[in-house]
């Protein structure tokens, strides 16, 4: 089996192939405080709780855009599955695609493991909208390049900011108002960032394709992506396991003798 770990800034999923099968996903917030040690453990159980023998996984690939936590998960790699973790990113690592950027080692592995992903399953150029603590929006071209994007604050992001930065308003969850026109406080806030939000996806997929010079594919993944999809006509493809199996092409094609 293969162990995959896509390391965001605020979770960490781990997620185990068998082939393309998916036998197990779990998911930790993100803390470089923690041990190999305290991921160990904790995975052990989760996957003893599935029937999974951890010593079944022979091989591990890692994407993470928080550098510190890179060492922990290479320990955890090396010290209770046996084997050197493939991390995304690392000079000689094969990514299959041209970065056609001024500074490409500036990129997120994320979105590069997104791009990848996409482009294998779906016809190109694309716009990959991933939903994390930051929306970022990732241009892909006919020929698999990565091209470039644009990065926005994540919607829950936007709304601590609001929280914080004004005394009155409250701090609330996200969610689809009924009405855009808000009649009090929190359905008003709750309207402008969301109607807010799908106008920023609206415009900058309208201006990104203008920009490009061709109609392109709008795929969404990430954990608020269903929310935003069920509003706009932006947005053709849903599809929460991208990373993942972007992580997993990436191990295969590296894998290969």
């Amino acid at each position: 089996m293969l162990l995959a770990i896509d390391s965001g800034n605020t979770n960490i999923v781990f997620a185990l192939f068998d082939g393309d099968q998916v036998k197990g996903e779990w998911r930790s917030s993100t803390d470089p405080e923690r041990t190999a040690d305290e991921f160990g453990v904790w995975l052990n159980q989760l996957m003893a709780m599935e029937g999974i023998d951890r010593k079944q996984v022979k091989a591990c690939i890692i994407a993470s855009v928080v550098p510190a936590m890179v060492f922990s998960l290479k320990q955890l790699c090396r010290k209770y599955f046996g084997c050197e973790a493939l991390v995304v990113g690392d000079d000689g690592v094969n990514l299959g695609l041209h970065i056609l950027l001024d500074r490409p080692e500036e990129v997120g592995a994320d979105r590069l493991v997104n791009a990848i992903a996409a482009h294998r399953c779906y016809p190109g150029p694309l716009i990959v909208i991933d939903f994390g603590t930051a929306t970022t929006f990732d241009v892909v071209d006919a020929q698999g390049n990565y091209c470039g994007g644009a990065i926005a604050p994540g919607i829950n992001l936007s709304l601590e900011a609001l929280h914080a930065a004004a005394a009155k308003l409250p701090r609330v969850a996200i969610g689809r108002p009924r009405t855009v026109i808000g009649r009090a406080t929190v359905p008003a806030m709750r309207s402008g960032v969301y109607w807010g939000y799908v106008g920023l996806i609206e415009g900058l997929v309208a201006r990104i394709q203008e920009e490009f010079g061709a109609t392109m594919t709008v795929v969404a993944t990430g954990g608020l992506a269903p929310l935003f999809m069920e509003a706009t006509t932006a947005i053709q493809h849903l599809d929460p396991d991208l990373t993942l199996r972007g992580l997993l092409q990436i191990y295969r094609l590296n894998a290969q003798p």
